[in-house]
């Protein structure tokens, strides 16, 4: 792949994307427009990172991104290359957060951190998450938007030892799992047990949700496990029961 300047990726805006999906576009293109071939190394991530004007986490998210739909690949110690073309036809999977959400249907998406914190992990966080009582816990409790519409309340935990960055991350700029795909080593959510309930809100929820009549709220419980079938992050999610719609599939 031949280097080239282009404008910082700040400098496009497309609905519903966030900046390591625009990333990760304006790489894609470069990368058709180059001639490159699988095999061809791209440049370093430090070189790519200030090619466009971004962080290393939003340049690593963008590579996962495109690594995960079998565009490129990396190589221990030699860096990232132009996958094999069987490569291309493995479908993306995972768990999929709001965000990968409204980027795929097309919608803006954006979020207003409430609280972040690192504080010891309780008992029962601890056995959930599998980590050692009074381990160290990144929390972070915001409101996700879809357009201009409030539609969720969200509590995040994650054990601050898989992903330390998560601390110094500016979450209404990064989302949290583009984020946690970009940490050293790569924390990927792959797979998630799920739980619904429907219920009235508090008056705190009232207030952020913006619910001013009888609307409940469904209040879900994920629990998400890594590549490695560790547990990564649980998310209390209080959604307003009028935008928020919960579909799933049963097999055996």
């Amino acid at each position: 792949m031949t280097d080239a300047t282009n404008s910082p990726a700040e400098a496009f805006s497309l609905p519903g994307q966030k900046l390591y999906q625009r990333t990760a576009a304006q790489l894609l293109d470069e990368i058709r427009r180059s001639g490159a071939v699988p095999g061809d190394r791209l440049p370093s991530e430090r070189q790519l990172g200030e090619r466009y004007g971004v962080s290393r986490v939003t340049l690593r998210a963008a590579l996962k991104e495109l690594e995960g739909r079998g565009v490129i690949a990396s190589s221990a110690n030699r860096g990232w290359f132009l996958a094999e073309p069987a490569k291309a036809s493995v479908p993306v999977g995972g768990v999929q957060g709001l965000a990968d959400y409204a980027a795929a249907n097309g919608l803006d998406s954006r979020a207003i951190v409430v609280a972040t914190a690192v504080r010891p992990s309780t008992i029962d966080e601890a056995e959930t998450l599998k980590i050692g009582p009074g381990a160290a816990l990144f929390t972070m409790s915001r409101l996700r938007f879809l357009g201009d519409q409030v539609v969720v309340l969200e509590h995040n935990r994650v054990p601050h030892a898989m992903c330390p960055a998560l601390a110094h991350t500016d979450f209404e700029k990064e989302t949290l799992f583009a984020t946690l795909r970009a940490s050293d080593p790569p924390q990927i959510p792959s797979v998630a047990n799920y739980e619904v309930e429907a219920r009235n809100p508090t008056e705190e929820e009232r207030g952020f949700l913006e619910i001013t009549d009888g609307t409940p709220v469904l209040v879900a419980t994920q629990l998400a496990f890594n590549q490695q079938g560790r547990p990564l992050e649980l998310t209390v999610a209080v959604y307003r029961a009028d935008r928020y719609r919960f579909r799933g599939s049963i097999t055996n």
